[in-house]
């Protein structure tokens, strides 16, 4: 069964940074999509970012673009998230999940999640 670990969730000062990192076992990352999602208190989950198996092409929400990064480091079977000028209303619980297809933008699309890691925005 494959598992995903996200780590490197905190609390940050709003226009502060964090780099989440989803570390992959049981199974090599590079031949997955990986998509980010989060979700927000009283709120459904939400796709925020994915990145491509097959030609490693990147996806954003609006509500993230320019501010987010993901990137993929297959050597230590890794996908990472940096996010930067982080807001109040990025905080929530913030998982990785896995597909062997392309990028998809629902949940309903992967199959296989992490536990998630905690994110909060807060003066």
């Amino acid at each position: 069964q494959l598992q995903l670990v996200e780590s490197g969730g905190g609390l940050v000062q709003p226009g502060g940074s964090l780099r989440l990192s989803c570390v992959a076992s049981r199974f090599t990352l590079s031949f997955y999509s990986i998509g980010w999602f989060r979700q927000a208190p009283g709120k459904e989950r939400e796709g925020v970012s994915c990145i491509s198996s097959s030609d490693g092409s990147t996806q954003y929400s609006d509500s993230v673009k320019g501010r987010f990064t993901i990137s993929r480091d297959n050597a230590k079977n890794t996908v990472y998230l940096q996010m930067n000028g982080l807001k109040a209303e990025d905080t929530g619980i913030y998982y990785c999940a896995a597909r062997p297809l392309s990028c998809g933008q629902r949940v309903v699309d992967f199959g296989s999640w992490g536990q998630g890691t905690q994110v909060t925005v807060s003066s």
